[in-house]
């Protein structure tokens, strides 16, 4: 089930070239303005991001921790919705091609339409979307839609997933695969890394895909030690907190942009 190559693919592939491992930090789009969202991403970018995770904001977000959950509150208060986070991608798209990718409930998709959604996502500059209350066996229509129109969807996997949920997600996902660190919800306390990286490992060697791994990587120890095993690490909580805590101040981007600086020096070498 191939699509065509995106950015996505072209980032891991150079990032593998020059034996570095993918940043992907998470923001929720809209918080605590689109306005601001839409500042944040370049300078993200600027700060060694290699592809950026929007949010979606959601009113019941069942995979989210507390931290996650108050940005989209704060993101729906803003008036954010799907269709206003396309139209700042489309114009942060004149600006930077770093690749953009929506983690969206499924809801908010298919209440646009999954083809429309897919095409106007392409349209505006998105690369691929991740849905985690989507699993890939019952992922038919979205699947047929972005294979369409040339968006990369991405699965997730947890260390409780059975060898067919596996097999499903290695054969479906575009991109990358996303390997949920833990079970239960973001912002947990990442613990286990030994069985991480068996997992990890076991997961790269037979998909042949890139294996990013989320949720729990906090601090810049965490990215360096995960990335260590796998081809990118992905961090969320953490840097909405930093949002949320700094959010009022003169220096709020700035703030932001050096979190995401010491997580990218954390990852960049190859140390596997």
């Amino acid at each position: 089930m191939l699509i065509p190559s995106n950015r996505i693919a072209a980032t891991f592939e150079r990032l593998r070239q020059r034996g570095e491992k993918a940043l992907i930090p998470y923001i929720m789009a809209g918080d605590p303005s689109l306005a601001e969202t839409e500042a944040l991403v370049p300078a993200l970018e600027q700060a060694g991001a290699d592809l950026i995770e929007l949010g979606v904001p959601f009113s019941d977000p069942i995979a989210d921790g507390p931290v996650i959950q108050k940005a989209a509150e704060r993101a729906l208060r803003s008036g954010t919705t799907l269709r206003r986070i396309l139209r700042t991608v489309t114009s942060l798209r004149t600006r930077t091609q770093v690749p953009l990718i929506l983690m969206a409930y499924y809801n908010t998709i298919m209440a646009m339409g999954e083809q429309t959604f897919c095409r106007e996502a392409v349209q505006a500059g998105v690369d691929g979307v991740i849905v985690p209350d989507m699993p890939p066996e019952e992922a038919d229509v979205l699947q047929e839609a972005s294979q369409a129109n040339g968006l990369c969807v991405i699965f997730l996997l947890a260390p409780t997933s059975t060898a067919t949920r596996k097999a499903h997600v290695i054969e479906r996902t575009s991109g990358f695969i996303y390997y949920v660190s833990m079970t239960g919800i973001t912002g947990a306390k990442l613990r286990e890394r030994d069985s991480i990286k068996r997992n990890v490992r076991a997961l790269r060697k037979k998909a042949r895909k890139p294996v990013a791994v989320g949720f729990g990587i906090a601090t810049p120890d965490d990215a360096r030690r995960i990335a260590a095993f796998s081809d990118g690490v992905i961090v969320g909580s953490a840097l909405v907190q930093t949002v949320e805590a700094r959010r009022h101040d003169p220096d709020f981007i700035q703030a932001v942009s050096r979190f995401t600086a010491n997580l990218k020096a954390a990852v960049s070498h190859d140390v596997t």
